[in-house]
């Protein structure tokens, strides 16, 4: 288990001046708070800096969510946190919820799994499943002999990562461009032998990004995944 002051919450945002208060409000009370703000046309920054103990790295132009989470965790390497927890900015995932990952033992990657779904429509739920269910076989297919993976929500962002895991994220060049950024980050963290847990959290859909462009994304990213096994 982690201590409080160890630990870094990373939280890209892009045009989020309607809940990014509320979220920082929520967390503080758990971490340090890492805002990466991804280049927002709103009052994003603003209110992120009137935060004197939040941190706030903004991005000139929009990098989407990799860059973000990448520069996020970059920034707790060079100040020496031992883990990383990914949340959305949106208030999809409870901010109260964090106890949950600090209170879960030392593991590379803990992923928060979808058990409580609200306002889920039912084609992100499918896609959602689908992904999971061609991860865990991505993964059986390519993983070696490692014993095969039983992945509940691949797709999750709401992650703690541990220093080990965020040194191999940051240092393997990675192609996601969206969403794909957690498959992929999974199968690194899985291929290089690194240890995966789970907790059951809660989501609340609000709104998204997600489009058939980002689908395609991910689609492409899962066949690289399988057809090359990368570490």
């Amino acid at each position: 288990m982690p201590a409080r002051t160890n630990v870094l919450v990373v939280i890209p945002a892009y045009n989020e001046e309607r809940t990014i208060r509320e979220v920082i409000l929520r967390t503080l009370p758990f971490s340090d708070i890492c805002v990466v703000n991804d280049a927002s046309r709103d009052e994003t920054e603003t209110i992120v800096r009137a935060f004197p103990d939040v941190v706030c790295i903004t991005h000139d132009q929009n990098t989407h969510i990799p860059k973000a989470i990448l520069d996020g965790m970059a920034y707790a390497l060079h100040h020496g946190y031992s883990h990383v927890i990914t949340m959305d900015a949106g208030l999809t995932h409870k901010p109260e919820e964090l106890s949950l990952f600090l209170e879960y033992p030392e593991c590379d990657l803990v992923i928060g799994v979808r058990t409580k779904i609200t306002n889920v429509p039912f084609y992100r739920r499918l896609i959602s499943l689908t992904a999971t269910r061609l991860m865990n076989l991505a993964l059986r297919l390519t993983g070696g002999v490692r014993p095969a993976p039983s992945i509940h929500d691949a797709t999750s962002g709401y992650r703690r990562y541990s220093r080990r895991a965020a040194e191999i994220l940051i240092s393997r060049g990675m192609k996601a461009q969206a969403f794909d950024f957690h498959t992929e980050a999974l199968a690194l963290v899985y291929r290089n032998g690194l240890s995966i847990g789970e907790v059951p959290i809660t989501y609340e859909f609000s709104n998204s990004s997600f489009n058939f462009k980002v689908l395609l994304m991910s689609i492409r990213m899962y066949l690289n995944l399988l057809l090359t096994g990368r570490k």
